[in-house]
């Protein structure tokens, strides 16, 4: 009897964890793709050179920036993948999700921009108080918008 109390003691918060992490993960996937598809007018690219060529009217340096911290099952899910080893996929949406929202954000900085050239990501893990124990993942996303002048750029 002492081992089912502990055993719904932790399998409850692992199970609430997966159902409303897994739903907030949905629902931010579905505002990403959404915003995506506003955005594809706007080219974003790390070459250093321009895509659309033409007159430059101005430049600028732009910047999005995103946290985003692991929910509980996908913490309970990596605490037991580093007993076995191996790469730890439930951090791969994590990530996946922080480049995507902080490469928006950049993008919606700079609604009047033709185009984004130079667009590197940073990543910093944000970890906890013991060794490896990553709590969620910064991203900083940035680049140089370019300003086309007037009538130029347009492919």
């Amino acid at each position: 009897m002492e081992y089912l109390i502990l055993l719904a003691f932790w399998s409850v918060p692992v199970v609430l964890g997966y159902v409303f992490g897994r739903a907030a993960e949905s629902r931010h996937y579905r505002s990403i793709i959404a915003r995506e598809k506003e955005q594809l007018r706007l080219p974003a690219t790390s070459l250093k050179t321009l895509v659309r060529g033409g007159e430059v009217a101005r430049s600028e340096l732009v910047t999005g920036s995103v946290v985003i911290s692991i929910d509980y099952f996908k913490k309970a899910a990596s605490a037991l993948r580093s007993l076995v080893g191996g790469p730890v996929k439930s951090y791969e949406t994590l990530l996946d999700r922080a480049k995507r929202e902080a490469v928006l954000r950049l993008k919606e900085s700079c609604p009047e921009a033709d185009e984004i050239v130079n667009l590197r990501l940073e990543t910093l893990p944000l970890t906890g108080s013991q060794r490896n124990q990553v709590m969620g993942v910064e991203v900083l996303a940035y680049g140089t918008a370019i300003y086309y002048a007037a009538g130029a750029g347009e492919a």
